[in-house]
């Protein structure tokens, strides 16, 4: 069983509900989406407090490139705008931003301040908040079997040198630890290729919360039942016990 006051070293989130926030009220998407941009401000405080030092969203997928010219337009709108005004708040909150995802299809303006806001050296950053923004969690698979080609054709990598170990090196976000927690508002029971590789044993959590209404009910009770699952990553229940007992 886990600690009852365990927390996740790393969460990840899909922000759903933005659009069926705003239909309820009679109003525009856009509007639902600007009210899920002020909830990732919520959840980026509430990992602050609680000492979470890495946090995963998904902002936008490498699909939403499909959903209507107007609204990808005010999207796109909006992320320039949260660039423009946020990243001075976040850098004096000492959370280091970075992105993952294609970005080729994003305009110049976001991909410059993308890379502005990257570039941002925090030595002792209190929280990783990474957005993938023109993602895929097949892609990113894909991608990082492509390098590791790259490397077996250029002689540098020898086939039987692949092993998970190898393609994990690769793929998005090798540098932290796997996500501990997936959290999903909206209603959905899904991961909507997010992160496929990463969420193996990655505990997963539901919540019919519109994105929008998001607040720290809602993310403590969300860790409050994480804290209470048995986290095995294939061993038996003894075997955990066991080596929690020798670890003291």
């Amino acid at each position: 069983m886990s600690h009852p006051t365990a927390l996740p070293r790393h969460l990840a989130v899909i922000m759903d509900g933005n659009g069926r926030w705003a239909k309820q009220r009679h109003r525009p998407r856009v509007i639902g989406h600007r009210a899920g941009a002020r909830a990732v401000r919520t959840i980026v405080e509430y990992c602050l407090k609680r000492g979470i030092p890495a946090l995963t969203l998904f902002a936008f997928s490498s699909e939403n490139w499909n959903r209507p010219e107007d609204e990808v337009g005010a999207l796109m709108r909006l992320f320039l705008r949260m660039l423009e005004s946020e990243v001075e708040e976040l850098t004096r909150q000492q959370v280091h931003l970075r992105f993952i995802g294609d970005r080729s299809r994003f305009p110049e303006a976001i991909r410059a301040r993308m890379a502005a806001a990257e570039a941002i050296h925090l030595p002792s950053p209190k929280l990783t908040l990474t957005l993938a923004a023109g993602y895929g969690g097949r892609a990113d698979i894909a991608s990082a079997a492509r390098r590791l080609a790259e490397r077996v054709q250029a002689g540098t990598l020898r086939p039987e040198q692949i092993d998970e170990a190898a393609l994990g090196e690769t793929m998005s976000l090798a540098d932290l630890p796997p996500p501990d927690l997936f959290i999903r508002t909206g209603g959905e029971q899904r991961i909507s290729n997010f992160l496929l590789w990463h969420l193996a044993y990655t505990e997963l959590w539901f919540t019919d919360v519109l994105w929008p209404d998001l607040d720290d009910a809602v993310l403590e009770a969300a860790l409050a039942d994480f804290a209470g699952r048995e986290r095995r990553f294939g061993l038996t229940s003894e075997q955990v016990n066991d080596a929690a007992l020798e670890a003291r």
